[in-house]
C-alpha cells in the first residue's frame, strides 16, 4: 500500500489563505521562485491526496495599499493596486503549479480576460469538484476589503469546511514570538476571544464572518515541509480557532 493510500483527509473542501509575503523567501521585495515552487510542491502533494483547494493570495511582496494610503495616496486606489499585485502573484502560483501537472484556475474579482476568468461561484465549485486548483485573486473586488476577509467570505461561498491561514509561525501567540522569547501559543481559541484580545489571527471582519457562520480557521507554520498536509489530514498542529465546542483543546 502506497503512502497516499494511508493518509485519509479529514477535509474534502479547503481554503488555503497564503500572505504575499510567504512569495518573498529570502528576498526584501517580489517574488522568489524557488519559494513558489516549494509551496507548489506542498499543494501538488495536497492536490493528489484528492482535498479539493481553493486558494487566497495576498500581495504584500509587490504593493501594500494601507501603507500607500498612509503615505498619503488615495485608499480607494491604493486598495485597487493592491489587488492587481494579488493577480501577479496568483498568476506566478498558477505556472509553478501547472508545471508540477495540476491543473489550476485563476478567477479574478477584478475582470481581466486575457489572464484570468472572472469570479463566478457556481464554476469555481465546478472546477473544484473536477479536482483543480482554484486561486481567487483581486481581493472581492472592492477596496477597504482585506485579503483576509476575501479568504473568509469565498470559503463561505464554495462551502469550504475550514480556512487554513498559512503564516511564518507556529499559531496564535499571546504576544509577538519573534520578539518575545516566553510568548505562548494557543492550542485552541474561541472567535470571540481573538476579538477581545486583539489577536493577530485575521482582520475582526474576517473573524466576524467566521464566527457568525462557525467556520473554524486553522493558523499554522508553512515553513516546515508537509505542514499543509498534516493540517488537512487532520493532525493537531498550530492553533485552532473555532466555536467552544469545536475547539477540542486548551489553550498551551
Amino acid at each position: 500500500m502506497s503512502e497516499e493510500d494511508r493518509v485519509k483527509p479529514l477535509y474534502k473542501r479547503a481554503l488555503i489563505k497564503l500572505s504575499g509575503e510567504a512569495f518573498m523567501g529570502r528576498l526584501e521585495y517580489g517574488i522568489d521562485p524557488e519559494t513558489v515552487g516549494v509551496i507548489a510542491d506542498e499543494l501538488a502533494e495536497v492536490n493528489r491526496l484528492g482535498v479539493q483547494v481553493a486558494i487566497v493570495v495576498g500581495g504584500g511582496n509587490i504593493f501594500r495599499g494601507m501603507a500607500a494610503s498612509a503615505r498619503g495616496m488615495d485608499r480607494a486606489a491604493a486598495d485597487y493596486v493592491g489587488m492587481l499585485a494579488t493577480v501577479m502573484n496568483s498568476l506566478v502560483l498558477q505556472d509553478a503549479l501547472e508545471k508540477r501537472g495540476v491543473f489550476t484556475r485563476v478567477q479574478s474579482a477584478i475582470e481581466m480576460q486575457a489572464v484570468a476568468e472572472p469570479y463566478i461561484r457556481r464554476r469555481a465549485i465546478r472546477h473544484l469538484e473536477k479536482g483543480r486548483v482554484v486561486i481567487f485573486a483581486a481581493g472581492t473586488g472592492n477596496p477597504y476589503f482585506t485579503t483576509d476577509t476575501t479568504a473568509a467570505l469565498r470559503a463561505l461561498e464554495i462551502g469550504a469546511e475550514a480556512i487554513l491561514k498559512a503564516t511564518m509561525v507556529n499559531g496564535v501567540y499571546d504576544s509577538d514570538p519573534l520578539l518575545n522569547p516566553e510568548a505562548v501559543m494557543y492550542a485552541s481559541l474561541d472567535y470571540i476571544e481573538v476579538l477581545q484580545q486583539g489577536l493577530r489571527v485575521m482582520d475582526a471582519t474576517a473573524v466576524s464572518l467566521c464566527m457568525d457562520n462557525r467556520l473554524p480557521i486553522i493558523v499554522f507554520n508553512m515553513t516546515v515541509p508537509g505542514n499543509i498536509t498534516r493540517v488537512l489530514c487532520g493532525e493537531r498542529i498550530g492553533t485552532i480557532v473555532a466555536a467552544d465546542e469545536s475547539k477540542g483543546g486548551s489553550s498551551a
